[in-house]
């Protein structure tokens, strides 16, 4: 069994708050019986104190997984518990006490640096007043904070099983778009939490918002486009900028099974790609065609997502990134870079003319954007 630091909700999820008897009873232990703590919730859940406002404490624990103390192993017999610092947990947000599909090292537990930075970026958000701008400049502040940060891929792969990945040291292309949107949501949300900004990245990543294994991932940026639009969390302008359907099947991960280590020995993942794909292919795609895309310059903004299509058998998109519109009238893309790193291209038909089998760009208007 691996041993990793998770976070410990002190209390459970009631009453659209969190209860704080426990967390503020136990900070004179260095541990507490598991029996102790379990009566101490379940108490509180019966009319202890509500912790409706920050702070709510949370506490470090070497178990595997996120606690619930009201189901507990009855085995275990003592919790070590050491005092974390004090986060903000809105009364309405729940979504980070569901444990059942969460790996907590990945996600809830960043690394001091990685916590640091997320909350020197909350920090400047809240002095610039980020929350009253218009999302688009919003989304373009935030892009342009990263500029220079490592590109790695394949970050979402790294574990046998599926795992809420969250990063703000590195990103693939995916990833980038992933997390500033996510940020930038949660800064519109005036809301500052770390989970918050978990919460919304697997919310944008995975099918219905649920991290369900491997299969629930939005693999395909076609099917993250599909899932995130019908839950209201972007629109697919491209149709209405005079984009033209994208004839093609969608296989290349069930035809290149060997360069997905998830498919290669799992045939249970393998099916379920192979249902994945046959549901995606009714969904209608289109894009704008290369030599065309400065026509729709005056109407991108900044902030709109890119995918870059392809010719690429079986594939739909090889890159994606951020519009970033200058005052000018200039329309660069904002991207986590093969090259190397985020960086900005200068002219967005130009870059993505010299990318190979390149054939054009999806457009992708994240709701709000438009002001």
């Amino acid at each position: 069994m691996r041993t990793m630091f998770g976070w410990a909700f002190v209390g459970l999820a009631i009453s659209g708050g969190f209860t704080s008897d426990l967390a503020f009873q136990a900070q004179n232990y260095d541990s507490i019986p598991v029996s102790e703590a379990a009566n101490r919730a379940e108490d509180a859940s019966r009319g202890g104190e509500v912790c409706t406002e920050a702070p709510c404490y949370v506490w470090e624990t070497e178990d595997e997984e996120l606690i619930d103390y009201s189901d507990l192993s009855p085995d275990v017999e003592h919790l070590s518990l050491t005092r974390k610092e004090a986060l903000i947990f809105p009364p309405s947000q729940t979504l980070v006490t569901d444990t059942s599909n969460v790996t907590v090292s990945a996600s809830m537990n960043p690394v001091s640096d990685e916590r640091e930075q997320f909350q020197q970026i909350m920090d400047w958000a809240i002095a610039q007043h980020l929350h009253e701008q218009p999302m688009t400049d919003t989304i373009q502040a935030i892009a342009h904070r990263f500029v220079g940060t490592s590109y790695k891929a394949g970050l979402l792969d790294q574990s046998p099983e599926e795992t809420l990945v969250v990063t703000l040291q590195a990103f693939d292309c995916v990833l980038f778009v992933e997390t500033v949107l996510a940020i930038a949501r949660t800064v519109a949300q005036q809301d500052y939490s770390y989970p918050t900004f978990v919460n919304h990245l697997r919310d944008q990543r995975y099918q219905n918002g649920q991290l369900d294994g491997y299969c629930s991932r939005l693999h395909y940026f076609s099917a993250w486009i599909d899932d995130n639009e019908k839950r209201g969390t972007v629109e697919n302008i491209t149709q209405a900028l005079g984009g033209i359907p994208l004839n093609k099947r969608l296989n290349f991960m069930s035809t290149h099974r060997q360069r997905y280590p998830q498919l290669v020995n799992n045939q249970a993942n393998y099916q379920c790609i192979l249902e994945m794909e046959y549901q995606l292919n009714a969904v209608p795609l289109n894009y704008i065609p290369t030599a065309k895309i400065h026509h729709s310059y005056d109407q991108l903004q900044s902030g709109d997502i890119i995918g870059i299509a392809t010719t690429i058998a079986g594939l739909d998109v090889t890159h994606t990134g951020f519009i970033d519109r200058q005052p000018d009238g200039r329309i660069r893309l904002i991207h986590a870079s093969p090259a190397g790193e985020v960086t900005i291209s200068q002219d967005l038909q130009q870059y993505v003319g010299k990318i190979k089998n390149a054939i054009g760009i999806l457009v992708v208007r994240p709701i709000g954007v438009s002001e």
